[in-house]
């Protein structure tokens, strides 16, 4: 079974749209779906996706390596699949990560596009599908093999920004073999439209290079938080 893992933070709109494509597109799939919610989290979708394979939960803590860590505790899967609630996976999404594995990878990422044209964006999304700097970023959906990813023992729940990067460190360090998918998940623009490209980019440049020499989580969010105007 694969569980897919949505983290989400008042994500209702985003949530509308992608769950029931997902139960399109895993129709004839063995796979289940958590939408964990953030401890603040004040919107509530239940309503508009009844599904038997989709289960909504909510924790006591904030993070999002909290939430995610969460629904891995109470995944059913042999595969867990952890997706951002504004990103929408190829149709072949189950099967590719179903291929991957059973090459003897242990974990993949998908390389992605963003939802709107333009050549600055398409430059930023031609480096998601070959190893850089930037790869292990949460949108570009972490898939991993329960078993090594309980090895690895989660999240780190401490890491209040980049988890998803540190994690990345920890799967390296370790050797674990991963795969790159170069089938395109489709990414939210929204961050660019909130804010400049020039300024996205040199923060996004700026916190993964203040990550990899060891800069205090907390502060890395302060940064963050100062440099980008996030969406309502």
């Amino acid at each position: 079974m694969i569980s897919v893992i949505i983290p989400a933070h008042n994500e209702g709109n985003n949530l509308k749209k992608l769950l029931p494509y997902l139960l399109e597109i895993g129709e004839g799939e063995l796979f289940e779906i958590i939408v964990s919610r953030s401890s603040t989290c004040g919107d509530c979708p239940e309503p508009v996706c009844e599904h038997k394979n989709v289960k909504f939960i909510r924790g006591d803590k904030k993070g999002r390596a909290v939430q995610m860590n969460e629904g891995a505790a109470r995944a059913k899967g042999d595969i867990l699949a952890f997706l951002h609630a504004d990103v929408l996976p190829p149709e072949s999404f189950f099967m590719d990560m179903r291929n991957t594995l059973e090459r003897d990878f242990e974990a993949g990422f998908f390389s992605y596009r963003f939802d709107k044209p333009g050549l600055l964006l398409k430059i930023n999304s031609s480096f998601t599908s070959r190893d850089g700097i930037f790869t292990g970023g949460g949108d570009q959906c972490l898939f991993i093999r329960r078993a090594v990813f309980d090895n690895l023992g989660g999240f780190n729940e401490s890491q209040v920004l980049m988890e998803d990067f540190e994690f990345f460190e920890r799967m390296k360090k370790h050797n674990i073999s991963y795969k790159i998918v170069k089938n395109k998940l489709v990414v939210s623009s929204r961050k660019y439209e909130n804010n400049s490209y020039v300024r996205v980019n040199l923060s996004n440049l700026l916190l993964v290079i203040l990550f990899k020499l060891g800069y205090p989580s907390e502060k890395l969010k302060s940064l963050h938080n100062r440099f980008i105007r996030m969406p309502e």
